[in-house]
């Protein structure tokens, strides 16, 4: 029987996705947010797109049969968005995703940030080699009123 790693295909980002992309998201943020302790700060990804510039990032997305299960966005220097639909989760579909943007970035160290109690995010980014480099307090952007710390994290290889 074929495993779920071996059954993902990743691709470029094409606009049919759209749809999917905010159902993974959305989905994916509250958990992501219920980790951290700040569910009060989400936003659905309809709204936020512009504000956090989301179509400035390479963007590819992690398919099984043609369904979109997980996406990412990311620049030579930084991984900015990883999010796997939660009906996915701990199947290697992050780490698939990961990898993939570690595979094809130039610059560094390749830098990450992880919300301050996301232990799941901050593990598979652990490993897969990176490290915490500082912690930094900030506010969630979109809800400015919530405040994070957050975990800065590099892979320098």
């Amino acid at each position: 029987m074929e495993s779920v790693i071996e059954s993902v295909n990743i691709r470029g980002y094409e606009e049919k996705d759209w749809n999917r992309l905010m159902e993974v998201h959305d989905a994916a943020r509250m958990e992501e947010l219920r980790w951290a302790k700040c569910e009060c700060a989400f936003v659905p990804l309809k709204e936020k797109v512009i504000r956090e510039r989301l179509f400035q990032y390479e963007i590819c997305v992690a398919c099984i049969q043609e369904k979109v299960v997980g996406f990412c966005a990311y620049s030579q220097d930084e991984l900015a968005w990883l999010y796997v639909d939660p009906a996915y989760a701990h199947q290697g579909i992050g780490r698939t995703l990961s990898n993939y943007v570690i595979e094809h970035t130039s610059r560094r160290p390749l830098h990450v940030e992880v919300l301050a109690g996301n232990e799941p995010a901050r593990r598979l980014y652990e490993s897969c080699g990176f490290q915490l480099a500082k912690k930094a307090c900030g506010i969630m952007p979109g809800k400015e009123e919530v405040e994070v710390i957050v975990e800065c994290m590099e892979r320098n290889r």
